[in-house]
């Protein structure tokens, strides 16, 4: 896959098959706004993809998961809604109190049932990886 995709994301499961989202703030300026997500962000410098979102997940929510692993491309819009790019989606598991992290952007983070989940409003690539997901596996 392209390394010339900067965006990032992380679709993380629990050991009940719930999925952790983040709801980003509803602020000007920033890519799918008031919108429940993944924990991601751009790569920076020389980063790799994978070097990215684990600083992206130590970051945002003080969260080290291992065994993650690339799940998935997908394409997305910039801030301004027209701008295209497309975003690497790694997939990975834990199951620890998505309360209890130290989140430093985005108003909180959620464990949401499979069945909930196309209930929300997200964004609509974050929204396709989860659906992927579902597809694939048996949780």
């Amino acid at each position: 896959m392209n390394e010339g995709i900067r965006g990032t994301a992380a679709l993380i499961k629990n050991d009940d098959g719930e999925y952790l989202l983040h709801l980003r703030d509803d602020i000007p300026g920033i890519c799918d706004p008031g919108t429940w997500s993944l924990i991601g962000g751009n790569r920076q410098g020389g980063e790799s993809a994978e070097q990215a979102i684990r600083r992206e997940l130590a970051e945002e929510a003080g969260l080290s998961i291992s065994g993650l692993e690339l799940f998935t491309v997908e394409r997305c819009t910039g801030p301004d809604g027209g701008t295209k790019g497309r975003i690497k989606v790694f997939r990975g598991l834990w199951s620890g109190d998505a309360a209890a992290l130290p989140l430093t952007e985005g108003v909180m983070l959620h464990w949401f049932a499979s069945s909930v989940v196309p209930r929300l409003r997200m964004s609509d690539w974050a929204q396709r990886a989860v659906q992927k997901d579902r597809e694939t596996t048996s949780w």
